[in-house]
């Protein structure tokens, strides 16, 4: 999930009681997909209906999976397979497989009716008996011979491991394969190698074991296991991916093995991008955003744009600073923020010193560098212990590192040093809305209203807190009035059509997007706010699935603006639902690339991994990836 500034309106289903916050578009589309799917990574996996009350799925079951398919067993033959699946749980558990058809029991696949080979049992004789294994005197034996003596070896190999004598069992394992090549045998000796942590046996063992049977789960789920103490997040990521879809994600914890393996991965590659990264500044929507979360106030006296400055002068850099800042445009927030900086290093500000450095701080804040935003800020206030705004986003920035404590103190400080400041309760209660404390929240937004009622965001914010809290006819009639009092201002239209989107009133809400989009075309045709059309777009997909019009709005968005993460996360998803997997990979990776924090860049590492470990499973394991397709399952589904 995409961890943005604070004073961003977030969405009445995105935020959670968490000390990151999100844009409403980006947490719409993660918080949907979670919450509409059998398994959190289940790629490839299964089939998906997508319907108006969220996602359908289908598991493919090959012809190995059915469950009581033929004839009825007798009760001798229920009775006996009960025994064998207590015996292959019980080997299971210790780490040992006994045979291949005790995985099937195990993992509740198919009862096979036992067949009389089966029935015969195999006593374990004592080790000093068997004779001499090699491969010399493996070559003296009969094809019955090997087999005979390579089912005693295998028993007496269980034996020794269930004594925790390892390198005993090590052996006996090995003159059984020996005598004949078998997957189990290759597995049981991984687990005693597993059992003595040596991982690179373990994955030579297994490999071998897949080589013999390909879907052997027992071996993928071992190996898996082993990369993963190794640290080799990808290749352990593969195997647990394989081996859920083999076992149609019924095994939960390979669901969840999936799941935190695409954390290690992204959080691994996130730390290597984020040390190389180059600090740049995000999208125009992003930024645009945060600048309206604060009311609009005009330039300090004396730095108007028909003030008589000389651009050469601190002075006169803080002036062309401000008014680039009005063009909303990427370009006009990159020359806002070299402006800025610009100005502290020609210096003699004077008065306007504090306010050069919050703004510094606030575009440092903004492209990243969140150290030395901190000490801007802190250097802001050290002037002016009475500029409520730096505290404010100083405020903001420690929840964001999770620092609750020191957020509540700056709220404190800046509420004695100016009590009055509505800006000062609509931040405050973000701070309660993101921590789920609702009651809180709809407090401070009240009283910021009370203050200046002419802030539609403390409206807008406190219907979406109404709606949060189970009070939908208040919420409702909320934004009815926000409408009628901010008719031509186009935030409360999305806000309003999110509102109801998540109750699933399409067409109202496809309204309300369709107002907000031409009331931006209105106002700002350049430079609109974008996340009406990607909110159209989803609600098209979820209502519709009509993945051309929506591919066509998100295109559209980033038209307007190409640098929108939101937009570029909504189209992978459109393209990955279709299928279309190299294509949704690239707008993922993308979408990690225009990632501001270490977090944002691991959850769009997490689905660009979950895209590309499918690509990889259907090219190292085909033949699942055609019995899949043979089913008519698509291997694009939504993750």
């Amino acid at each position: 999930m995409s961890a943005q500034p604070v004073p961003i309106p977030p969405s009445f289903r995105a935020v959670k009681p968490s000390v990151e916050t999100s844009s409403s578009t980006w947490d719409r589309l993660t918080t949907w997909a979670s919450e509409n799917k059998a398994v959190v990574y289940a790629i490839a996996g299964l089939a998906v209906v997508v319907t108006g009350a969220g996602a359908i799925y289908y598991f493919n079951d090959s012809s190995r999976s059915q469950v009581g398919a033929g004839k009825r067993p007798s009760k001798k033959e229920r009775r006996k397979a009960k025994k064998e699946k207590d015996a292959a749980e019980k080997g299971i558990l210790n780490g040992i497989t006994s045979s291949r058809d005790d995985l099937e029991l195990v993992a509740k696949i198919r009862v096979e009716t036992p067949s009389k080979e089966h029935e015969a049992k195999v006593e374990p004789a004592p080790e000093d008996d068997l004779p001499e294994v090699d491969e010399t005197t493996v070559n003296t034996l009969s094809e019955q011979e090997r087999k005979d003596m390579a089912a005693k070896l295998k028993v007496a190999g269980n034996k020794a491991y269930g004594d925790k004598r390892y390198d005993d069992a090590i052996e006996l394992y090995g003159k059984a394969i020996l005598c004949k090549p078998d997957a189990v045998f290759y597995s049981n000796r991984a687990a005693c190698y597993n059992a003595k942590s040596d991982w690179q046996k373990v994955i030579e063992d297994t490999t071998a074991a897949i080589n013999l049977d390909s879907e052997y789960v027992k071996a993928l789920n071992r190996r898996a296991n082993a990369y993963e103490h190794l640290e080799m997040y990808s290749e352990a990521l593969l195997d647990y991916t394989a081996s859920c879809i083999i076992d149609s994600f019924r095994n939960e914890s390979s669901a969840q093995s999936v799941e935190r393996l695409l954390k290690k991965v992204a959080e691994k590659k996130a730390k290597v991008i984020m040390e190389g990264k180059q600090r740049k500044l995000p999208s125009a929507t992003f930024i645009t955003n945060y600048i309206q979360s604060f009311r609009p106030r005009p330039p300090p006296p004396g730095l108007e744009e028909t003030a008589d400055l000389d651009e050469n002068t601190g002075k006169g850099q803080l002036q062309i600073a401000i008014s680039t800042m009005l063009s909303k445009t990427g370009e006009g927030y990159e020359k806002a923020a070299a402006g800025f900086a610009k100005s502290l290093e020609l210096g003699e500000l004077g008065e306007y010193e504090a306010f050069a450095y919050n703004m510094r701080g606030t575009f440092r804040y903004l492209q990243g560098n969140n150290e030395e935003a901190l000490e801007d800020l802190s250097q802001s206030i050290l002037l002016d212990p009475a500029y409520t705004q730096s505290y404010i986003k100083r405020a903001s920035m420690h929840l964001e590192q999770g620092d609750r404590d020191a957020a509540t103190k700056d709220f404190e400080s800046a509420e004695e040093s100016n009590k009055d400041d509505p800006d000062i309760y609509y931040h405050r209660a973000q701070l309660h809305f993101i921590l789920g404390e609702h009651s809180e929240a709809a407090k401070d937004y009240q009283k910021s209203i009370d203050l200046d009622k002419d802030f539609i965001f403390s409206h807008i914010q406190l219907g979406v807190t109404q709606y949060k809290m189970g009070s939908i006819a208040s919420s409702m009639a909320t934004f009815r009035r926000t409408i009628k009092n901010f008719d031509k201002v186009p935030d409360v239209y999305n806000y309003y059509g999110e509102l109801l989107l998540d109750q699933q009133k399409y067409e109202e809400a496809i309204e309300k997007f369709d107002t907000a989009i031409e009331k931006e075309k209105q106002t700002k045709p350049t430079t609109m706010n974008v996340l009406p059309l990607i909110n159209k777009a989803l609600a098209l997909f979820q209502w519709k699935q009509d993945f051309p019009e929506a591919e066509k709005l998100c295109a559209k968005a980033l038209i307007i603006d190409p640098e929108c993460d939101i937009a570029v996360a909504t189209m992978a998803q459109l393209l990955l639902q279709q299928g279309k997997i190299t294509e949704a990979l690239n707008y993922f990776e993308r979408a990690a690339e225009l990632s501001r924090t270490e977090g944002e860049v691991v959850s769009a590492l997490s689905y660009a991994e979950a895209t590309r470990t499918q690509l990889e499973v259907q090219q190292k394991y085909p033949a699942l990836a055609s019995r899949l397709a043979g089913a008519g399952v698509p291997t694009g589904p939504l993750i």
